[in-house]
């Protein structure tokens, strides 16, 4: 398949969902995407294949829907998968680091020893918006001592400028909207 066709193919199994989770939101739900194995697998080699076997020590997967996308993904790069999550969902000691939403501020945590120093790590999520989920995944892998060797996410929602924030980084979008 070649990336237009994955390109096609996954805009075409990506929905809007109106006024969800409230009224003036377009939700993006990528549960048709997940559902067509053509279209899942596409999504997974194209992230492998962007950033190549070998290259890879630990796959940072964002909570929520970047855990079923950053799983695969490691399976294939035969990288550690590393959850990053809401503040208080980790069981162990954890480095936090809070960003800026657009009507408060939120917090990420990884475990302390998930990263080992020097683990070349790709962050993967669902969707870059406004780019402060993944800029603060990103500090998160740098402060355990990891280097970031890309972000790539399945979606990126162009009009919020999230790329903005992650210059230093190599930012992977398999669709743009």
């Amino acid at each position: 398949m070649t990336r237009l066709d994955l390109t096609e193919l996954l805009r075409r199994r990506v929905r809007d969902i109106p006024d969800f989770p409230k009224p003036g939101i377009v939700f993006k739900d990528i549960t048709p995407l997940l559902a067509d194995h053509t279209a899942f697998a596409g999504a997974v080699d194209a992230v492998v294949s962007h950033y190549g076997r070998g290259t890879v020590d630990k796959v940072a997967g964002i909570e929520a829907r970047g855990f079923i996308l950053a799983a695969p993904v490691a399976y294939h790069f035969g990288a550690g998968f590393v959850p990053v999550r809401k503040a208080g969902k980790l069981p162990s000691a954890t480095l936090a680091q809070s960003y800026a939403l657009e009507y408060g501020e939120a917090e990420l945590e990884l475990h302390q020893d998930a990263i080992s120093p020097g683990d070349r790590v790709v962050i993967v999520d669902d969707v870059l918006a406004t780019g402060g989920t993944a800029a603060a995944a990103a500090q998160l892998v740098r402060r355990a001592g990891g280097v970031v060797v890309g972000i790539s996410v399945l979606m990126e929602l162009t009009f919020l400028d999230g790329r903005a924030k992650l210059p230093e980084y190599d930012v992977q979008a398999l669709l743009t909207v």
